[in-house]
């Protein structure tokens, strides 16, 4: 298939970037987009895009929100028109309604947003059938087709659960099975796992993986989520509407030679300040830090970054290959623009109260939450210290919100009660709400006004006077990087400030503690490292305590501890590392097998009762109690000529694997009791 081109080698345009192409060497092309630019008035979404996407691969387009992804996919699906260039599907050229009429039954489209596809009153059967009809799917195949899909979905006990009352997993996978429901060649899927909680993110790629081995379906998938790049056997990197790489993860990965580095040091702050001047690209980890050291090996990264600390306490150092949200950063670098920034300090104190164990700032105590004969929230226990960044994981519907919704005051108790900042939660009413700072998951700023008028807003409802409204707003402005804004609507901002601008505003009256709901979900990669910059600063510097809700597995790495919901209840709560150790302990290694046909080889390994198996491209991932012994066992079922080379290699152990092991495992014993 070729190596990665990163764009920039051959012709330069105007704004730095040059056009990127991957041609598919065995001419059997799906896919071919030339040239590809697209304009929605003055503003350019895509811009000099080349794409080839061959028949049975699974191709990414990743990259934030705003680059061009959406426009690239509904052209090729045939609902978008073009300023310039050339789109092929199946050798047809798409420029006309015309044209796009003759591949449309060849293909199959899900747009962007949970269940957007679909019908909120009818039941999941319903959208099923409707869909059929529409695709003019024969009724003595509807029935063995939508028992097939709603099995391996396991939406089979739901089809008579309306789609407005499923989970957001569970309308991603109904929308997948409709898109699929008259068995397509070519399947273009906008962001399918933006919103979805790890497991049902797991189902909907080994579908996937299951629909290209069976049948040679080709499936094109833009995703946010740079974590989700192992699964693509190519892709392409998009920014600002161009494609700056292209190429599989791994020769991706080669266009920035670099590695990953982890440490954790004593003195935190401290070392975060030595490893800036020393390292282009550094970033908080809870309580480690994330070097990316360029140009060096594994060996030689770990020695500079120990020189570099030299005088200040190292508990352990850890280094490895970079991750994808790494190399995309370090690409960006190379174009410029890219900067460690230092952080303001909040005018005054931020905190009336000390940092420390002893100084509890949110504390749960058997909190419940009932809707009617339905129970929400659980018996929820746990403590956060301030100047702690605590984490809450959980599915698409374990009641995390429900839960943040209490603690805040907006939401009353079943049961149970708390403290929050000092003050018993169902009682203290205002002194509560002048004391916390609240994100929800919804946008809540006001659009149709400024940047400068929505701090005013905030500033004035918790009661600032002039001269603390003046300096929180220039605070604001600093600190969410806003300053040149202050005249702009709200509206016409890019996610990335929205968000800065909505955490500024949670702080103009300097809370002691701050409700972060799914505070970067749509966020670019670039934009939520600053972001966590800034909750870092906020918590280590300031002292101010921080409950976080995310679907980001790579965000969690940055709590200092983690609580895990399921089913309303807390069932674990420990730092992010200790919840590693204690799966390694029950479940083994992560081991990567790289082979020639990863889906029968996962197919193989399962039968031979290896446990945890998922599919990331051209590799298998899998859990192994005894990994030397193992390697040779892998090596031995995968000796058949198909398999080619067989490589096993050790991967470190994610939060992701760690969420859906102990949420597997929790499934198996409810349907055990």
């Amino acid at each position: 298939m070729g190596q990665a081109e990163l764009v920039g080698a051959g012709r330069r345009e105007d704004n730095g970037f040059a056009p990127a192409t991957s041609e598919i060497a065995d001419g059997t092309n799906v896919v071919r987009v030339r040239e590809l630019d697209k304009r929605y008035g003055k503003t350019v979404a895509v811009e000099g895009v080349h794409l080839s996407i061959g028949c049975g691969e699974i191709f990414g387009l990743i990259g934030p929100d705003g680059c061009g992804k959406s426009s690239v996919m509904k052209a090729v699906a045939g609902v978008l028109s073009y300023e310039r260039g050339k789109v092929e599907v199946f050798g047809l050229r798409v420029d006309s309604e015309a044209e796009a009429e003759r591949i449309k039954h060849r293909l199959g489209f899900m747009p962007q947003g949970l269940g957007l596809n679909l019908y909120p009153d009818l039941s999941v059967e319903e959208n099923v059938d409707f869909f059929a009809r529409l695709r003019l799917v024969p009724e003595r195949e509807l029935a063995l087709r939508k028992r097939r899909l709603l099995g391996i979905t396991r939406l089979e006990r739901f089809r008579d659960r309306p789609m407005k009352n499923l989970s957001g997993g569970m309308k991603q996978k109904l929308g997948l099975v409709c898109t699929l429901i008259h068995e397509p060649e070519l399947l273009i899927l906008d962001e399918p796992t933006t919103g979805v909680d790890p497991v049902s993110r797991r189902d909907f790629w080994a579908i996937l993986s299951a629909l290209v081995a069976e049948r040679k379906t080709t499936v094109i998938v833009s995703t946010a989520y740079m974590d989700e790049a192992s699964r693509f056997h190519r892709m392409a990197l998009m920014y600002a509407g161009r494609i700056i790489a292209q190429g599989s993860p791994e020769d991706i990965r080669s266009l920035v030679p670099g590695s990953q580095v982890l440490v954790w040091a004593r003195t935190q702050q401290d070392a975060l300040a030595r490893l800036r001047v020393g390292f282009n690209q550094v970033e908080t980890l809870g309580p480690s830090l994330c070097v990316y050291a360029d140009g060096l090996t594994p060996e030689a990264a770990a020695t500079e970054v120990r020189q570099t600390l030299d005088g200040i306490e190292v508990d352990r150092i850890e280094a490895g290959e970079p991750d994808m949200e790494d190399v995309f950063i370090a690409l960006l670098r190379l174009r410029g623009g890219v900067s460690n920034v230092e952080r303001p300090v909040l005018p005054g104190s931020a905190v009336a109260v000390p940092r420390g164990e002893t100084a509890v700032a949110i504390e749960a105590r058997s909190l419940t939450r009932d809707f009617g004969r339905f129970r929400a929230v659980d018996r929820a226990s746990f403590r956060v210290s301030q100047g702690e960044i605590f984490g809450l994981l959980g599915a698409n519907g374990a009641g995390k919100t429900t839960l943040i919704k209490m603690l805040t005051g907006l939401l009353r108790p079943t049961d149970g009660n708390g403290r929050v900042a000092g003050e018993d939660m169902r009682a203290a009413g205002w002194r509560i709400k002048e004391r916390i700072g609240y994100m929800s998951q919804a946008f809540s700023l006001y659009t149709d006004l400024t940047v400068a008028e929505n701090i005013g807003l905030y500033a004035g409802i918790y009661g600032l006077v002039a001269r603390e409204k003046r300096a929180r707003t220039e605070w604001v402005l600093e600190m969410a990087q806003l300053a040149g804004y202050e005249t702009i609507l709200t509206g016409r901002l890019p996610m990335g400030l929205r968000q800065r601008l909505a955490l500024g505003c949670a702080l103009v009256h300097r809370p002691q503690v701050l409700f972060l709901d799914e505070p970067t979900s749509g966020v670019d990669p670039l934009g939520r490292r600053q972001f966590w910059d800034i909750l870092f600063g906020l918590s280590r510097a300031e002292g101010v305590a921080i409950l976080v809700t995310t679907h980001y597995m790579s965000e969690a790495e940055h709590c200092d501890r983690l609580a895990l919901m399921y089913a309303g209840r807390i069932v674990a709560d420990a730092p992010p590392e200790a919840l590693k150790r204690e799966v390694e302990a029950k479940a083994g290694a992560v081991l990567a097998v790289s082979c020639a046909a990863p889906a029968a080889a996962m197919a193989l390994l399962s039968a031979a009762g290896f446990g945890g198996l998922s599919l990331h491209g051209q590799r298998v991932h899998l859990f192994s109690p005894s990994p030397e012994h193992d390697r040779l066992r892998i090596a031995a079922l995968l000796a058949g000529a198909e398999f080619g080379a067989v490589e096993v290699s050790p991967r470190p152990t994610s939060m992701e694997d760690v969420f859906i092991y102990r949420v597997s495992e929790l499934d198996r014993s409810e349907a055990q009791a």
